[in-house]
C-alpha cells in the first residue's frame, strides 16, 4: 500500500473485512507452481501477503519464503491461525516475524530496500497487484524493480473483474495494463486463464458477475549499459 491507502487497509483487517482472505490454498499454486522454473531451496518473494495459507504451502514444499504486510493484526493471525510460534525482533522499519522457513516483514511494502529484503528468486504474487488501486500500481511495479534483482521470475496471478461481455479471444489475450506495467522489464507469457461465474455471499440479492483469472508468467530482463 502506499501512504495514501495505508490507513484503509489497516482499517479494513481492524474492522475484519478481509472477505478477499481465502480460506484454502489457491488451486492454481498447487496446479502450476510445479511446472515453474524453481530450484528446491529457492527463496520467494510474497509481497501484499495477509495471512495467505499460500505462504505455508510453499514453505511445506521446501522453499524459503519471505513475505510482506502492513497489517500486524493479519501477520499474527497468520500465526495464530497456523499454531505456529515465530521469532519477533525489529529491523530498521520492519517487525521481522521468524518461523522456520518462513519470514514476514511486518511494516510498508513501498519502504522496502533490498538490503531488508535479501536475496529473492522468485516472487508469487497472488492478486496483489490486483488488490491495488490502478493509480497505484505502476508504483508498486517500480518498487518492485528496485528490490529485487533484474532476471527475477514472477509468478503472476490477477483477478480481473469481467465488466462487459467480451470474446474468449479477448480473455485468452493478455491484459493490456499487465503489458504496460511490465513489457519493458519482463518477458511476459500467459500461462493459464479462466472466467467464473461468481456471486458475492455478502450480497445474495446482486446478480453473479463473472471474473476473470490470470496465471501470467514473467522473467525479467536485464537492463542494457
Amino acid at each position: 500500500m502506499s501512504g495514501r491507502d495505508n490507513p484503509l487497509w489497516l482499517q479494513f483487517w481492524r474492522d475484519r473485512r478481509n472477505d478477499f482472505h481465502q480460506n484454502k490454498v489457491n488451486t492454481l499454486l498447487t496446479r502450476f507452481w510445479p511446472a515453474f522454473d524453481s530450484a528446491p531451496g529457492s527463496r520467494v518473494f510474497v509481497p501484499l501477503c495477509g495471512k495467505s495459507l499460500d505462504m505455508l504451502w510453499l514453505a511445506n514444499q521446501g522453499y524459503e519464503v519471505i513475505g510482506v504486510e502492513l497489517s500486524p493484526i493479519a501477520v499474527k493471525a497468520f500465526f495464530r491461525e497456523n499454531r505456529l510460534k515465530p521469532e519477533r525482533r525489529r529491523i530498521g522499519k520492519f517487525i521481522v516475524w521468524k518461523y522456520e522457513r518462513i519470514t514476514i516483514l511486518c511494516g510498508d511494502y513501498f519502504a522496502l530496500t533490498k538490503i531488508d529484503l535479501g536475496q529473492v528468486d522468485l516472487i508469487y504474487d497472488r492478486a496483489a497487484l490486483t488488490a491495488l488501486p490502478e493509480d497505484i500500481r505502476s508504483l508498486y511495479v517500480a518498487q518492485l524493480r528496485l528490490i529485487v534483482p533484474e532476471q527475477v521470475k514472477v509468478f503472476l496471478l490477477t483477478a480481473e473483474d469481467h465488466e462487459e461481455v467480451i470474446s474468449f479471444a479477448d480473455v485468452s489475450s493478455i491484459a493490456a495494463e499487465i503489458a504496460v506495467l511490465y513489457a519493458n522489464d519482463f518477458e511476459i507469457e500467459l500461462a493459464y486463464s479462466e472466467s467464473i461465474l461468481e456471486s458475492d455471499p455478502t450480497e445474495p440479492d446482486r446478480v453473479a458477475e463473472l471474473t476473470d483469472y490470470k496465471l501470467y508468467r514473467l522473467t525479467g530482463r536485464t537492463v542494457a549499459a
